[in-house]
C-alpha cells in the first residue's frame, strides 16, 4: 500500500520511526514535510499527487468528513495531575465547574472530574457539537463543549499545554476561565483577556471604517474553506458601493498579503483564529465576518446621521 503520513509539529519528530515501521510491513511510506493546522488541513493535494491509497493523520481526531481514505490516530497524552489540589486555591467560592481540555487528554477527564467532585464541587462536561467529536474536548475553532454549559457553571477549567485552545474557550463564555498547564507547572486566571481583546476588535473595526476596498481571504484547506461566506460578503461590501475581491491560498503568506496596498482592509473567511491571533501581522485591519459586518452596521448609520444633520441644516 502506498501511504502519505502526516504529523503536527510536535509530532514531527517521530515521523521516521513511523515511517519504517509501515515499510516493514512492505508498505511504501511518504512524509508530508508541510505543516498542518489540524484535522482541517489534511494534506490532501500531496496524498492524491502521489496517488497514496491512504493518508495517516497523526495527532488528531476526524473533523469532517473527507472524499479519501483517512486514517486519523489519535495521540493521547498521560499529564502529571500534581496541578489539582493547587487549583482549589483559584476555585475557592465556584461550587460548579465545567471542565474542557484537547483531544490529546480527553481520556484523562474522568480522573480530573472524580478529583473536584471528591472535594465537594459539581462538575460539568459538554457535550460535542460542530467539529469536535468527544465530550469536553475542543479545537481552536471549536469551543461547543465549554460555550454550551457557561450558563450552568460557575467558572471553567482547562487542563493542557499552551494558551491557543483556552484562549477560544475564554472568548466564548463570560465565567471565570481557569487554565492548569501541566507541562510547565503553571496556572492562570484569563478573565482579564476577556476585555482585552473585546478592546483589540473594537479597535480594528474604528480603524477600517474609512476602507473602501477589502481583500477577503479564501483557503483551500479542506476543513476551512468557505467560499459561500466570502461571495456573501463581497455582495454585501458592493451593495455599499466599496470594491472587494476574493483572495485564494492554500496557507496565507502574510508578507504576500502586506504587498496588495490597493486593500486598504481584509477580512478572513478561513480559520477564525486568524483575526484573533494574527491580526497584528498585517499593517491594515485584519477583519472577521463578524467585525466586518460590525463595520457596515456603524457606516451605514454614521451615512444615516449625516444625511439627517444634512437636510436639518437645509430646513
Amino acid at each position: 500500500m502506498r501511504i502519505l503520513l502526516q504529523f503536527p509539529e510536535g509530532l514531527k519528530q517521530y515521523a521516521l520511526r513511523y515511517a519504517k515501521e509501515l515499510e516493514r510491513s512492505g508498505n511504501e511510506v511518504f512524509i508530508s514535510a508541510s505543516p498542518t493546522f489540524g484535522a482541517c488541513d489534511l494534506a490532501l493535494d500531496e496524498a492524491r499527487s502521489l496517488k497514496a491509497d491512504k493518508l495517516v493523520h497523526f495527532g488528531h481526531a476526524e473533523f469532517h468528513h473527507v472524499d479519501f481514505n483517512v486514517e486519523y490516530v489519535e495521540y493521547k497524552m498521560d499529564a502529571s495531575l500534581a496541578l489539582l489540589p493547587r487549583s482549589l486555591d483559584l476555585l475557592s467560592g465556584f461550587d460548579t465547574i465545567g471542565l474542557c481540555t484537547t483531544i490529546q487528554h480527553v481520556h484523562q477527564l474522568g480522573d480530573i472530574k472524580s478529583f473536584y467532585e471528591s472535594r465537594g464541587k459539581t462538575v460539568v462536561i459538554g457535550k460535542p457539537y460542530g467539529f469536535a467529536k468527544k465530550p469536553g474536548q475542543i479545537l481552536g475553532c471549536d469551543v461547543g463543549s465549554a460555550a454550551s454549559i457557561d450558563r450552568q457553571v460557575d467558572a471553567h477549567v482547562y487542563f493542557g499545554g499552551g494558551v491557543f485552545h483556552p484562549l477560544g474557550a475564554l472568548l466564548s463564555t463570560t465565567k471565570p476561565f481557569i487554565a492548569i498547564d501541566p507541562f510547565n507547572g503553571m496556572m492562570e486566571r484569563m478573565d482579564q483577556m476577556r476585555e482585552q481583546y473585546a478592546r483589540r476588535s473594537r479597535g480594528k473595526v474604528l480603524s477600517a471604517m474609512g476602507a473602501k476596498s477589502f481583500g477577503i481571504l479564501v483557503t483551500t484547506k479542506n476543513g476551512q474553506h468557505n467560499m459561500r461566506l466570502a461571495e456573501l460578503l463581497k455582495a454585501r461590501i458592493e451593495r455599499d458601493g466599496m470594491s472587494s475581491a476574493i483572495l485564494v491560498a492554500n496557507t496565507f503568506d502574510f508578507e504576500s498579503l502586506s504587498n496588495m496596498r490597493e486593500f486598504d482592509a481584509f477580512v478572513n473567511t478561513a480559520c477564525p483564529r486568524i483575526a484573533i491571533d494574527d491580526c497584528d501581522r498585517l499593517p491594515k485591519p485584519l477583519l472577521s465576518a463578524n467585525e466586518l459586518m460590525s463595520l457596515l452596521s456603524m457606516k451605514t448609520e454614521l451615512e444615516a446621521l449625516e444625511r439627517a444633520r444634512s437636510q436639518a441644516a437645509k430646513q
